[in-house]
């Protein structure tokens, strides 16, 4: 059997992955705080027909023998974590992390997921909450009737409340980060949590050393570059099809050994 036929396949294969993962990133333009991905991948093992230095001759060596490539496979789809762009909103539960830095949301079950998205919302109870109603971590509560709500840099929460004339502390953002972030593990929901390769959440204030600062009124955009994935989906489009050329022109040649009976 043709090797080709098989290599070909893996390179399809392997661009339809790329392809995948293309898709996801232009279908997440415009998601808050989205990270694009990367597929990353490598050669398969390798037939050695003649290994390298091996003896051509009495007084010599083969300086590079003969090894052929068996094809491709996928070795990782890493995010990428650079900063979108801030775009000012105006709602003033919008709040962007300039710098490292994610928010922590209390799922349903009682464990802690991540997030960039700062796109926050009040429940019925006064908590902050994201998109989906889950609360915030620490949480934060504001009072019925308060007004002019103030997140600064370092994530005091402020509010006047009733007829106060002078602001009140309500609650304190708190951010993480880990060691690694292309470890994390993707839920859907702008949602990630901690595994074995992030390293654990490690809290702290926002504007310490190492912590972004919070700005309010704004948020982090999706860092995906579309004329960068238009870019490489036009060379994964033109991958795949040299890769089915491969084949095509394989099962050729075997056509053609086939008609010399």
């Amino acid at each position: 059997m043709i090797r080709s036929l098989w290599t070909g396949t893996t390179g399809m294969n392997a661009q339809q992955l790329n392809m995948d993962v293309i898709a996801n990133n232009l279908a997440n333009t415009s998601t808050t705080g989205f990270k694009k991905s990367r597929a990353d991948f490598q050669d398969l093992m390798y037939q050695v027909l003649k290994v390298p230095g091996s003896q051509s001759s009495a007084d010599t060596q083969s300086p590079t023998g003969i090894q052929i490539g068996l094809g491709v496979r996928p070795a990782a789809v890493q995010k990428i974590f650079t900063e979108g762009d801030i775009i000012q909103t105006g709602n003033e539960l919008d709040v962007a992390i300039e710098g490292a830095g994610f928010f922590q949301v209390e799922m349903p079950d009682g464990t802690t997921a991540y997030t960039r998205s700062g796109s926050f919302k009040r429940d019925s109870d006064g908590r902050l909450t994201n998109s989906d109603g889950y609360p915030i971590l620490p949480s934060i509560t504001i009072p019925d009737g308060a007004k002019q709500i103030t997140i600064g840099e370092t994530g005091i929460v402020s509010a006047i409340i009733g007829n106060d004339t002078v602001s009140t502390e309500i609650g304190t953002f708190e951010t993480v980060t880990f060691t690694n972030n292309a470890g994390l593990t993707s839920i859907g929901r702008n949602l990630l949590v901690e595994s074995a390769a992030s390293g654990t959440a490690q809290a702290g204030t926002p504007g310490d050393a190492g912590y972004g600062t919070l700005a309010q009124n704004y948020i982090e955009t999706s860092n995906v570059n579309i004329v960068e994935e238009m870019a490489a989906m036009i060379t994964t489009q033109r991958a795949y099809e040299i890769n089915s050329k491969t084949i095509q022109t394989s099962d050729e040649m075997m056509q053609t050994t086939n008609n010399l009976v």
